[in-house]
């Protein structure tokens, strides 16, 4: 029974500078050969990440591999970067799942999306190529479980604009329903509407007008000053990220209304059939089938469970944390029963100041909640605290479990610096 009260994690987060991306992504657990990570699921099956072993020596690659009874099933033998995305979740696909994201060079600027089983006997379910970062999280709480990415293989590049000058590269939001693999931007119609509002909130008149009258490819013979091709060119790159959002959201007659009205009019029909040929070759290609259903707001949300408050999960993880006493836990009255587990971390990091002189980064009390795909969906200081705690948007745990299925849990924790 939730009596108001439980124990809460201490953890003690490294201080190391958040892994930069367009999002609040953490640093991942083996880079370069630094870093690992080693942890059992209650299956049985242990997850490893760590550097690739060169004569006994840590090399500069890095390799994962699943275990259990005695063997051994190697996920990634050598790669420049390895991240463990989520451990233990509910994917849709009939086992509690391990998802790795990897990178294979240190020049590489997609990732390979790698779900693997963690039942006895492991094996590899799916892989999804093309994206720049994937997460696995229930977004919107509903206890539906979507691996969010962007199509940046696809669109790097696309008439002459990197895939690192893009503020919004296309995203896609993908689901497995009864084993396949379904692409469901348009359950989340609104994620999309915000990225266009933001777009257009940083275009103006006089530079929309501007492009109106260019070529569209900006290319010219004609010597062009720097700063005015400067101003062109990040004016197409937004039209173009506006017109990606209402296009991949399944809103075609607005994609290409938005293009008629910003785009050269000569240069329309080029840049239209340039886009769809891109997202067909892109992350749709892979998948099983497109969800036309409408947004999820209207759906029932999950249940948020308050965690166990005696269960030592501290075996099995490699990280140092332990319980402390005389922390407040949530209100009462939301659930009856708690979870039979609490969420365990996989990586939390937790960033030095922003100069050297400041001061070091006290103790933050932080109240959580930790989704079914161990992502955090909220956090909540307790007390008056100096600078951000947008930190935590990157963290991962295991989820907590109810009755062996993952769950949405409250935690709260307290964060220091590493001794």
């Amino acid at each position: 029974m939730v009596n108001g009260r439980f124990r809460a994690l201490m953890i003690l987060a490294c201080l190391v500078m958040a892994f930069g991306s367009r999002g609040q992504a953490q640093e991942p657990l083996c880079s370069g050969g630094f870093g690992t990570f080693k942890s059992d699921f209650r299956t049985g099956v242990t997850v490893s990440v760590g550097a690739v072993k060169q004569a006994g020596f840590a090399g500069r690659m890095c390799s994962a591999k699943l275990e259990w009874d005695q063997q051994e099933l190697v996920v990634e033998p050598s790669a420049w970067e390895i991240d463990l995305d989520a451990m233990g979740i509910d994917l849709g696909l009939g086992a509690p799942v391990a998802t790795f994201q990897i990178m294979r060079t240190d020049v590489d600027r997609f990732a390979t999306y790698k779900i693997y089983s963690l039942k006895k006997k492991p094996q590899e379910l799916r892989t999804i190529t093309g994206g720049d970062e994937y997460s696995a999280a229930d977004t919107d709480l509903d206890g539906k479980v979507e691996i969010w990415t962007h199509d940046a293989a696809a669109i790097d590049g696309f008439d002459n604009i990197s895939l690192r000058s893009l503020e919004f590269p296309p995203t896609v939001v993908l689901r497995f329903e009864q084993k396949k693999l379904i692409e469901v931007n348009t359950e989340f119609l609104p994620e999309f509407d915000k990225q266009i509002t933001a777009l257009r909130a940083e275009l103006n008149a006089r530079d929309q007008g501007e492009f109106k009258q260019s070529n569209g490819t900006l290319v010219s013979t004609s010597f062009v000053p720097v700063d005015r091709q400067q101003r062109l060119l990040k004016t197409k790159t937004k039209i173009l990220e506006i017109v990606w959002s209402y296009l991949y959201s399944d809103r075609e007659e607005e994609a290409w209304k938005a293009l008629n009205e910003m785009w050269p009019s000569a240069d329309c029909e080029r840049v239209r059939t340039f886009m769809l040929q891109a997202r067909a070759r892109g992350i749709r290609a892979q998948v099983d089938g497109v969800s036309q259903s409408p947004p999820r707001s209207r759906f029932k949300k999950a249940p948020i469970y308050p965690p166990h408050s005696e269960t030592d999960t501290s075996k099995g993880s490699s990280l140092s944390w332990d319980y402390a006493p005389g922390l407040g836990g949530p209100a009462q009255g939301e659930h009856t029963f708690e979870a039979d587990t609490i969420p365990i971390p996989i990586q939390l990091r937790r960033p030095p100041p922003e100069k050297p002189s400041e001061a070091p980064l006290a103790e933050v009390t932080v109240n959580l909640v930790v989704d079914s795909a161990g992502k955090v969906r909220s956090a909540k200081p307790e007390g008056k605290i100096d600078g951000s705690i947008s930190y935590t948007e990157g963290w991962k745990f295991i989820p907590a479990f109810k009755q062996g299925k993952p769950v949405a849990t409250y935690l709260k924790i307290g964060v220091v610096p590493q001794r």
